[in-house]
């Protein structure tokens, strides 16, 4: 999802959508200054500030990662003293008027902005329970279209990849979000060990806040280079087909980007 909040009515719309990131909290704050050199004085001067800040959140059976970029910066605060912690999130304040917005993100003004445009960046999933098997890594996409890849598109792609892989559906006791599709395990072909304890865990989920498909997959189980390089095939495989972002952590990359991203350093993180 993305959204540009330049009036006072998309303020409106960002307040209810997050609900005010109600017991939330900040994972991330970055400011950028951009400067231009002026030929006639020879100097450099500012040409605006951006601050960026990654906000975790949950809502209506819900996990949101949102990257909120706030652009033209008049104001910004960042305050925190003896133990205190301002990345909680509980009652924020915002407010629009004479062209810019300001928000109160904790009841001191600790954390307080003033900007004249702000971007949501957005990537939502259904709250997924633990898994009993220990998990290593997980890699989600959220794709723009409604439909996305099947259980066999999968197989398809690790089998032209030269990772022959089996599905095992999972089978659940308990209701799960309405959203979901369907979820298994992919499991190396003729690798016993690899199916009693490493795995890639999928779940396919519809449109979540009007929004296309998404795709979660979870590495479980002890390190296993082989298991690892089915989660990686995947996600490139992906993100060549469907249109979307990825999200890794608290990072959000559009899909077009992560061959970039992961030849600069996220096999590290993936695997």
């Amino acid at each position: 999802m993305q959204y540009q909040i330049a009036t006072a009515d998309d303020l409106r719309w960002l307040i209810t959508h997050t609900g005010g990131f109600r017991s939330g909290y900040v994972t991330d704050v970055q400011m950028s200054k951009r400067r231009l050199f002026d030929e006639e004085s020879g100097r450099e001067v500012p040409a605006g500030t951006t601050v960026m800040m990654t906000i975790r959140y949950q809502v209506r059976g819900l996990v949101r990662l949102a990257r909120l970029t706030m652009t033209g910066v008049t104001d910004f605060s960042l305050f925190e003293q003896e133990g205190a912690d301002c990345s909680s999130l509980d009652i924020i304040q915002a407010e629009y008027g004479a062209g810019r917005f300001r928000f109160w993100f904790d009841p001191q003004g600790e954390l307080y902005i003033v900007c004249e445009e702000a971007h949501l960046q957005e990537v939502s999933t259904p709250i997924v329970s633990p898994h009993p098997i220990a998990e290593l890594a997980r890699w989600t996409f959220q794709g723009q279209t409604t439909d996305g890849p099947t259980v066999q598109w999968l197989l398809d792609q690790l089998d032209e990849a030269g990772i022959p892989c089996s599905w095992r559906a999972t089978k659940r006791d308990s209701a799960v979000h309405p959203a979901i599709a369907w979820e298994g395990d992919l499991i190396p072909a003729d690798d016993a060990l690899a199916n009693r304890t490493n795995m890639v865990h999928v779940m396919a989920y519809g449109p979540l806040d009007g929004q296309g498909f998404g795709l979660i997959l979870r590495i479980l189980g002890a390190q296993d280079r082989r298991v690892c390089r089915i989660l990686e095939v995947l996600a490139d495989h992906i993100t060549q087909h469907f249109a979307g972002n990825c999200l890794v952590g608290t990072t959000i990359i559009p899909g077009r980007e992560w061959e970039n991203w992961i030849a600069q350093d996220g096999r590290t993180n993936l695997a």
